[in-house]
């Protein structure tokens, strides 16, 4: 299949940049996905009308839950923005080395 060292590096350098700009576009996806998510903000606000319903009603338990459920959200969003930056920097590194194998081929300038 490969028949020089030259053919191997090549391969691996072009596989690199593929697969880096495929976790890059995959972790923009995350990203926005994370910045548009309506359902979550509708889910905070009506936890919010529900904790001012248990407040103003002298209900301990359902404000209790309420404020868990607002911490959960919070923790929701930070993990999978986490791993949106995560895969960008990822997907960086994946083509920078991808540019470092070919820049020593002599492919580029």
């Amino acid at each position: 299949m490969f028949e020089t060292a030259f053919d191997i590096q090549i391969t691996m350098a072009i596989g690199l940049f593929a697969l880096g700009l495929i976790v890059m576009a995959i972790s923009i996806f995350i990203l926005s996905r994370q910045a548009l998510g309506s359902e979550i903000k509708t889910i905070a606000n009506q936890t919010t009308k529900l904790a001012e319903k248990g407040i103003t009603e002298n209900i301990a338990g359902l404000v209790g839950n309420a404020s868990a459920l607002i911490n959960a959200l919070h923790d929701l969003s930070k993990t999978n923005t986490g791993i949106g930056v995560f895969l960008v920097f990822f997907g960086i590194a994946l083509v920078t080395t991808a540019y470092f194998i070919s820049s020593n081929l002599g492919v580029t300038p």
